[in-house]
């Protein structure tokens, strides 16, 4: 579990660090750019509707696993926008919060707490 959890810091990192120089470099004007690519029925729009779809199922877990309460909403809403940046130290956060059970990790409020854990 600790190989994956660095793992999935080493992705936040890499992904911050080059976020903060296209932000640098270009600005925050994304969504135009982004959805002008998506109605140009090009490559470049089809790579980011299929980076949509994406953030919608990252939305839709969120907020399932968390049983759809009104917390679960609003991280629903914060892993829509802020795709791997928030998707990547949520995880972090699940796996140590879980203690490295993952079907709690992925399954959340679905499964019982006093259930016990038979892997590492």
């Amino acid at each position: 579990m600790g190989s994956f959890r660095t793992f999935l810091i080493i992705l936040w990192l890499a992904l911050a660090a080059y976020t903060a120089v296209v932000i640098s470099r270009h600005g925050l004007g994304l969504l135009p750019i982004f959805f002008g690519d998506v109605a140009k029925l090009g490559w470049p729009g089809q790579f980011n509707l299929d980076f949509l779809c994406f953030l919608i199922l990252s939305a839709l877990w969120t907020a399932w696993r968390n049983g759809f309460s009104a917390i679960a909403l609003l991280l629903a809403f914060i892993a829509f926008f802020g795709g791997a940046g928030f998707l990547l130290p949520y995880l972090v956060f699940l796996t140590v919060r879980e203690r490295g059970n993952m079907p709690r990790v992925l399954v959340g409020a679905r499964t019982r707490r006093d259930e016990p854990y038979s892997g590492r």
